[in-house]
């Protein structure tokens, strides 16, 4: 047991330092008669996203996607910009990418995203091999670029919009298990936290139209989905307003959004990400109790645990009032709502009892896991231009190593308070490790490994929980056949 214990926490290790960097590739779709288009998605969900709807502008261009980038015609990678280490690794893809191109001259490949946009015509410079850059709000005009690119000429559109939503667009779904898929409701982002790109990257603030959500998410359940994220910079500030914007016009809000697609079906499970600790009202957390299809788990970034520090990331509350918004989901939802967070080690300035600060905020919150980084600089962001980056490296990893440290021991306790519990999970597919057993996930978003037996992707099964690591529940299903939910 214990060595299962330390290798959970290796696992869990990793994935918080990779969380960012995290890359997923577009599949073969079984179309003929079409060029080939290979998608290489890079970072953060609203990515992997917006690769989806690149699918599907490209597939009315007459792309279809492959797997394989010897066989295509045309690549993108679409891109993160908010850790130096995946701007590298882009980098370091693209040196590879201009093999393949020279022995293929017809070959193109385009940069997209938020790196494309932080670095505008400049990465045409650095990056030879590079036929088109194209910024998160462009996307709509990739076939024209494409067409540009072809003559030789270079295509760049990093316009970034105050409307563009691509609320008309239906996303091709890639990497999908045909079981969970996201949904966008917004983009770009108001918030000028200090030590972020994403405002320079994806621009202002712009909620989607929400019947255009309910319909997606009705359009994906009709085809066999079961789970849907709904996605956002900030989710909580969600609002939209009709045009016609009359006095009496009803402005949807997050928690008007979240009952609406709650009641696409009771099948149908709702999550969503990611929450700011300035937004998120009781009126939110209140909805999610109403409706037991929205999954008890909520992403609560943190950043610090310290209040001057808070004030010079321009998160914009208080350590105070982090906690407080703590004791509202305990109060309203329970010891069991699932609850991860963001962590900065070695932010400007930050001593050690500021450190120990966040540390205790970990304590006090009781999170179920986390994405722990230690602080990179970002050129453009206003910490890189107000701030001295004045924290030693070895400094930021051991601090960022005591923050995983802790997590992980936080992770395995409120895993082993669910050993002897029924959860009840859906099942997305095999086990990484075992043919012989199914993985899914719980309301609280816990991964749940159990014996396959007659069992198939997509239902939901009710899993007694007999042992755990930091990372993952293991258990047996109590029944022979699925659960309605």
């Amino acid at each position: 047991m214990e060595q299962r214990i330390a290798n959970s926490l290796k696992i869990l290790t990793e994935a918080d330092k990779e969380a960012c960097e995290t890359v997923r590739v577009s599949e073969n779709e079984p179309l003929s008669g079409k060029k080939r288009l290979f998608i290489e998605s890079y970072g953060c969900q609203m990515n992997f996203s917006d690769s989806e709807i690149v699918a599907s502008v490209m597939r009315d261009a007459g792309f279809a996607t492959t797997s394989d980038v010897n066989n295509a015609d045309l690549i993108f990678l679409n891109t993160c910009a908010i850790r130096d280490n995946a701007e590298q690794k882009v980098r370091n893809r693209l040196k590879q990418l201009n093999f393949i191109k020279k022995n293929k001259p017809g070959m193109l490949i385009g940069v997209l995203g938020c790196m494309a946009e932080r670095l505008k015509t400049k990465f045409l410079e650095e990056e030879k091999m590079v036929d088109i850059v194209t910024g998160p709000d462009a996307y709509r005009d990739l076939p024209r670029l494409v067409e540009e690119a072809e003559t030789g000429q270079k295509g760049v559109n990093v316009f970034l919009s105050r409307e563009e939503t691509y609320a008309d667009i239906s996303p091709i779904r890639l990497n999908s298990n045909g079981v969970t898929a996201f949904i966008s409701i917004m983009r770009g982002c108001d918030n000028m936290c200090s030590f972020c790109v994403v405002p320079f990257t994806r621009g202002r603030e712009r909620s989607r139209d929400p019947y255009s959500i309910v319909k997606e998410a009705e359009d994906l359940f009709r085809d066999g989905y079961r789970e849907v994220t709904l996605l956002g910079q900030n989710v909580d500030s969600y609002k939209w307003k009709p045009e016609a914007n009359g006095e009496n016009e009803t402005v949807v809000n997050f928690a008007d959004l979240l009952e609406m697609v709650a009641k696409v079906s009771p099948e149908l499970r709702i999550r969503f990400s990611t929450s700011h600790p300035k937004d998120i009202t009781d009126e939110v957390l209140y909805t999610m109790k109403k409706y037991d299809n929205i999954c008890k788990y909520i992403h609560l970034p943190a950043q610090s645990g310290n209040t001057r520090v808070l004030e010079l990331m321009n998160r914009t509350y208080t350590r105070e009032w982090y906690m407080e918004r703590i004791n509202a989901i305990r109060r309203i939802l329970g010891e069991d709502c699932g609850i991860s967070h963001d962590m900065i080690a070695g932010f400007c300035t930050e001593t050690e009892e500021e450190h120990r600060d966040s540390l205790s905020l970990m304590e006090y919150s009781n999170f179920d896991f986390g994405y722990m980084f230690a602080y990179s600089e970002r050129p453009g962001t206003l910490a890189a231009k107000k701030y001295r980056d004045d924290i030693p490296e070895d400094v930021k990893k051991r601090r960022l190593a005591e923050i995983i440290e802790l997590q992980g021991r936080l992770s395995l306790e409120r895993n082993q308070r669910l050993v002897g519990t029924v959860q009840k999970v859906l099942i997305e597919g095999t086990s990484k490790r075992s043919e012989d057993d199914l993985c899914g996930r719980n309301d609280q978003n816990k991964m749940v490994v159990f014996p396959r037996e007659n069992f198939k992707k997509g239902q939901y099964v009710d899993v007694m929980i007999t042992e755990c690591t930091a990372a993952t529940l293991l258990g047996y299903a109590l029944q022979p056949e699925p659960v309605l939910n």
